[in-house]
């Protein structure tokens, strides 16, 4: 009896495997194309974290007035060019505590170097809060607001962890202002290029002819300048009158001018390959536009390409701008931007009694990354024979 038991046990479990199994298929069967690329993405586990570190950083970049814990241009005068501070959890005299503190810091001046250091003084106790009133500031230059993510009780003592710079600026507070900057810059630079890519690569390959001459030995020309001399001399002939918001946008349109190419050869190439297609001639039978095939039809079909290529593009629209703004010809302060903050790293010098000024390289690294196995991930699920 209980061996019958235990083959009807294994038959049951086999017919549940086999139910399974087949409504699995039917549903692989019935998905459409951005649903398999959608499972396909979340087995890439790198790919994933990847998305989920970009969506912190600009969840930072909106609300970057709330999370940084002073002013991008408030200044401890008395602090410059000091070491970050740490945060204790362990006080001497009270032992182990939940609240997180920081010791004030008291300066020394070398009498033979006269190098100026800081160090902790363990008189001077600071402990942090979470929600706390701070330095007033408007949330998206709207919303009136003095309440920020973390700070001390009061905003006039110092609370550097990742120290200041020559001004004594807080480099935290400045990095996370920042990312707004530079983040933004390469998603409005990549949407530009997005639709100058798409719509001259699309006519070239539709139309063809003349149009399809010009349009490519004009993408010869611009391939075949170096690109970062090119971007210095658009940048040169920017006005130096112009207001920091005319010369982020005008970075971005000479970004942009620049990056289509590669996107316009490719959607050039993809159209090529699919005007003659059954469905195309079938549009074109139905009396559609021109611009409606390409824009119905044809772009559709190797959308998933354009995704991939996207992310592929912001992180060199976002190192372009921070070389230039590094070499001093892009952004300029006041503007803070990870680039403009670098500019304080060039005398090497400097970088050896303040390494700390190399944090926001940090960031531009990390973001990078990020975007690379991102766009490793979208690519792998957008191969249709994976």
């Amino acid at each position: 009896m209980s061996a019958m038991t235990t083959i009807a046990n294994r038959l049951r479990r086999t017919k549940v495997k086999n139910r399974n199994r087949i409504g699995a298929d039917n549903q692989y069967e019935v998905a459409s194309q951005w649903q398999l690329m959608w499972w396909k993405f979340i087995k890439h586990k790198m790919a994933v974290f990847s998305a989920a570190v970009l969506i912190l950083f600009y969840l930072v970049a909106v609300f970057c007035e709330f999370l940084a814990p002073t002013l991008q241009d408030a200044r401890y005068s008395d602090y410059k060019n000091a070491a970050p501070q740490k945060i204790h959890f362990v006080d001497p005299n009270k032992g182990f505590q939940l609240r997180p503190f920081v010791y004030g810091m008291s300066e020394k001046v070398d009498p033979n170097t006269f190098k100026r250091t800081f160090s902790e003084d363990p008189a001077k106790k600071f402990e942090i809060y979470f929600f706390t009133k701070g330095e007033p500031y408007k949330l998206w230059g709207l919303i009136p607001m003095e309440r920020h993510l973390f700070g001390l009780k009061n905003p006039k003592d110092a609370l550097i962890l990742m120290g200041t710079d020559k001004l004594g600026h807080d480099l935290l507070s400045r990095i996370i202002y920042g990312a707004r900057i530079s983040l933004s810059f390469g998603l409005l630079g990549i949407i530009v290029t997005l639709i100058l890519g798409l719509v001259l690569g699309g006519i070239s390959g539709y139309l063809g002819g003349v149009t399809d001459t010009i349009i490519q030995r004009t993408i010869d020309l611009l391939i075949c300048i170096p690109t970062i001399p090119l971007w210095m001399a658009l940048t040169a002939a920017l006005p130096r009158d112009w207001s920091a918001l005319q010369t982020y946008f005008g970075l971005i349109l000479i970004f942009s001018i620049i990056g289509w190419t590669g996107l316009a050869r490719v959607v050039r190439g993809k159209i090529l390959s699919l005007r003659e297609e059954d469905f195309t001639m079938a549009a074109r039978l139905a009396g559609a536009s021109d611009f409606r095939i390409i824009r119905k039809h044809l772009l559709p079909s190797f959308a998933s390409y354009i995704i991939v290529n996207v992310t592929l593009s912001i992180p060199g629209t976002i190192l372009g701008e921070t070389a230039l703004s590094f070499l001093g010809i892009g952004l300029q302060a006041p503007v803070v931007s990870w680039g403009v903050l670098l500019q304080d790293a060039q005398n090497l010098e400097t970088l050896a009694h303040h390494p700390w000024l190399l944090w926001p390289a940090a960031f531009i690294i990390v973001t990078v990354l990020m975007f690379n196995f991102l766009g490793d991930g979208l690519r792998d699920a957008a191969d249709p024979y994976k």
